[in-house]
């Protein structure tokens, strides 16, 4: 299996509307190495414009013969049993296709309370999804995750319950929420794996010439925050540089190691188990 990668590309996600024109935090940024050279990160106001920016970022390195590391900080994949729930398949990316089919995104607005709704109706009881963010109360979408009950849904994949401070894809808003990102990332990816005959890791083998990961910045979070403490960058822009750094530098070993683990419907965090070899690589 060939593990190296003329590109690396890390992709800090959001799942909220368009957030301005000016750079700021909690938006979507992005940083690039190619082949061993490193640009600076990307601010991306909307995911309109990110996936346009994608899409010219990836045809351009496959036009050239570039083998392309994608890595976004969402996850790709919701605990064993839903995908089937959700579609009748046990089928990552059946859910993947389900999403893609239902998602209206546009940048003032999403239909991302209404289809955590939608999806909640498909268990029995309360929940899984609860944290409505909007004004609007949207009935069947619990605002506080104590109000549910009797889902039957797993709270965490296997790999949360590794990564100790990882957050449920079930929370759709508050401090540390993925569930919103995972909405509305996952429609994104599809079309992209589609255009780009992507492999998605680690769903597929890491074949081709572009290699879709999920990834977890706080894997470098004490680098982090030493690099914000000194130059007083947005927190975002400093983690995609790094971990593009990271990726980039790490040795080949280490790397088919990662590339290794297959998980056929949850997914899996790239790096986990090796955030020393990370850390050593920057």
């Amino acid at each position: 299996m060939t593990v190296r990668f003329d590109t690396v590309l890390m992709v800090d996600w959001s799942g909220g509307n368009d957030r301005g024109a000016k750079p700021k935090k909690d938006a979507i940024w992005a940083a690039l190495v190619r082949e061993g050279r490193a640009g600076e990160p990307i601010y991306l106001r909307n995911r309109q414009v990110a996936e346009a920016w994608l899409r010219d970022v990836l045809k351009e390195e496959q036009g050239a013969g570039r083998r392309v590391l994608a890595g976004f900080d969402f996850p790709f994949g919701y605990p064993a049993g839903v995908a089937e729930r959700i579609t009748g398949r046990p089928d990552p990316f059946a859910l993947w296709d389900w999403l893609e089919a239902r998602i209206e995104d546009s940048p003032k607005a999403n239909n991302r309370w209404q289809l955590a709704a939608e999806m909640n109706a498909r268990f029995p009881g309360t929940g899984p999804f609860w944290g409505n963010g909007g004004k609007t109360d949207v009935p069947g979408l619990p605002r506080r995750g104590r109000e549910r009950e009797g889902h039957g849904a797993p709270e965490l994949r296997e790999v949360e319950r590794i990564a100790k401070a990882t957050f449920s894809v079930w929370q759709l808003a508050g401090a540390g929420a993925v569930g919103s990102q995972v909405l509305m990332g996952l429609p994104v990816l599809n079309r992209l794996r589609r255009r780009f005959e992507a492999s998605v890791w680690p769903f597929d083998p890491p074949r081709g010439s572009v290699i879709m990961a999920e990834i977890w910045p706080s894997f470098l979070a004490p680098e982090v925050r030493a690099q914000c403490a000194r130059t007083k960058e947005i927190r975002d822009a400093v983690q995609v540089r790094l971990m593009a750094r990271a990726f980039a530098r790490l040795p080949e070993p280490h790397l088919a190691r990662m590339l290794a683990t297959r998980s056929p419907e949850e997914g899996w965090i790239l790096g986990l188990g090796f955030e020393e070899q990370l850390r050593a690589a920057l």
